[in-house]
């Protein structure tokens, strides 16, 4: 059917964009994505806790948002895996070959991360994709092919990188893997006007983060500086880095990963010099993460671009190797990722009942699936009981919606607020409620005597009195709202009624 490897890897694309775009409307969006459905709606240089590209990601791929639902949420991040796998196939042939390429774009497809995580999901991860595999390309010829003097070149590595960094801030790492592979091989490439003026390109693409974060006084680092404030060796984090690395890569691509590494000296290249930068572009960032996670709690998908360079090593060692084993952990790694996808489809779906807590009063906390399912229902019933409120004179006529966390904030604000008409306002410390306090600045504030709805559900518990006791003359008892899948309650939604506002928060900016 394919004639040739490049055809044979669109194809690959093709089939696993098809699969991602059926799945999508029958997830519903998670913490993550939903919360950067608030970059889209307030646009900025920077925000609180990530820089800005994934919110333009969203306004693109939901039509300036005129097109709103989980599937146009979610294509941008299919198509930066499609132009992502599609790098990585160039990559590859520049280096070895495009059948090593095909087999590379089939593991960047089959990696967790790469092709789920972040190519399914919308995050900044997504957005980044295509500026991370777009400039590991235009390394590979300004290094291997003969491009080095060619200043158009560079200028575009710079500008990609500083792409990459507006997507998420490590994408700066490109540029501390790349010198350092230019120190260890040729260091005068590093005092070159080309690369000077490339360096240059990335700094100005970078100016709207400093200079966002100079208005705020930095929060964004006072923030993330606070997370990695742990002393002492802690095992459990360390461990669960390592697990958490396996299983976001897949463990059968991990194992191909690790195997190409460990035979690096029988792989034969283009040059000489093709797997160190390999591995200068890889190794490094996987050891800084290990050496924070060894300290720190860290999420494994921090670390997960610079495995993509060690794809592109498994796909060499792979076809120059050929043996059986390695094959049939390739062919099996892709169906692995996807039967995954299906099976979180069916379990969201269908399964009966939760995977965490079954007390009444933490009812489904612990339990991943609840992130991604009930919410629309539950916005529905919600809209129901607002307009009988309304027209029996229980609440004022303008109430709000108010949150104290910016979970379970992000899907309020996508699923309820948004389709209620009722404005979201957070009050709470700025660390819990994050982009909200941005958002605040644009809507209604609260007044003397206003109502205000608080939706706490029980997989998310919440003190509401403690929280906005001070704020109300009255909180009324809650009015539970059931989630149910495969006719079994699996999580409540308790909604309180917050009565004649006695005392208005202060703005936290």
């Amino acid at each position: 059917m394919f004639k040739s490897y490049s055809q044979k890897v669109f194809g690959l694309i093709f089939f696993a964009a098809c699969m991602k775009m059926i799945a999508a409307p029958f997830l519903e969006l998670g913490n993550d994505e939903v919360y950067y459905w608030t970059y889209a709606l307030q646009l900025d240089f920077n925000h609180f806790d990530h820089p800005p590209l994934v919110g333009f990601l969203i306004r693109a791929a939901t039509l300036n948002m005129h097109w709103v639902s989980e599937l146009s949420m979610r294509l941008g991040a299919i198509f930066s895996a499609s132009v992502g796998c599609y790098f990585v196939f160039k990559t590859t042939s520049v280096l070895s070959s495009e059948r090593a390429g095909f087999f590379a774009a089939v593991l960047y497809q089959a990696g967790v991360y790469t092709g789920f995580i972040a190519g399914f999901f919308i995050l900044p991860d997504s957005a980044q994709l295509i500026f991370w595999t777009a400039a590991l390309y235009v390394m590979s010829l300004l290094l291997f092919a003969n491009k080095e003097k060619q200043i158009g070149y560079w200028i575009l590595l710079g500008l990609l990188i500083g792409l990459a960094t507006l997507s998420k801030v490590h994408g700066l790492f490109l540029w501390a893997g790349f010198g350092a592979y230019l120190l260890c091989t040729n260091y005068k490439r590093l005092f070159s006007w080309p690369f000077m003026v490339a360096v240059f390109v990335t700094i100005l693409c970078v100016i709207p983060i400093v200079y966002w974060n100079v208005v705020y006084d930095f929060i964004t680092y006072r923030f993330h500086s606070e997370r990695v404030t742990h002393t002492g060796i802690d095992i459990t984090s360390f461990s669960t880095e390592l697990l958490g690395e396996v299983l976001y890569q897949n463990p059968l691509v991990y194992i191909l990963m690790a195997t190409a590494v460990i035979g690096i000296k029988k792989i034969s290249f283009h040059q000489k010099n093709n797997g160190h930068w390999l591995l200068w572009m890889s190794i490094p960032l996987v050891l800084i993460f290990w050496v924070v996670a060894l300290f720190n709690p860290t999420l494994p998908h921090w670390s997960g671009p610079a495995f993509i360079p060690l794809m592109i090593l498994a796909g060499i060692y792979i076809d120059q190797q050929k043996q059986s084993w390695t094959v049939y952990l390739l062919r099996t790694s892709l169906g692995f990722v996807f039967t995954i996808l299906l099976a979180l489809v069916f379990i969201v779906q269908k399964y009966p009942g939760n995977f965490g807590s079954q007390k009444n009063e933490n009812l489904g906390e612990y339990c991943p699936t609840l992130d991604i399912s009930g919410w629309e229902n539950f916005s529905l019933a919600f809209k129901t009981l607002v307009a009988k409120d309304q027209a029996n004179h229980i609440m004022s006529e303008a109430p709000s919606i108010i949150v104290g966390k910016w979970f379970p904030a992000g899907h309020l604000e996508f699923y309820t607020a948004r389709t209620t008409g009722l404005p979201l306002i957070g009050v709470g410390p700025l660390q819990d409620i994050h982009k909200f306090a941005w958002l605040n600045k644009q809507r209604p504030a609260f007044k003397i005597g206003s109502d205000a709805y608080c939706i706490v559900p029980s997989n998310v518990p919440f003190n509401v009195a403690e929280a906005y006791g001070a704020y109300f003359n009255t909180i009324d008892a809650p009015i539970t709202i059931e989630q149910k899948r495969g006719g079994v309650v699996v999580r409540n939604f308790l909604v309180y009624r917050l009565r004649g506002c006695s005392k208005v928060p202060q703005p936290l900016l």
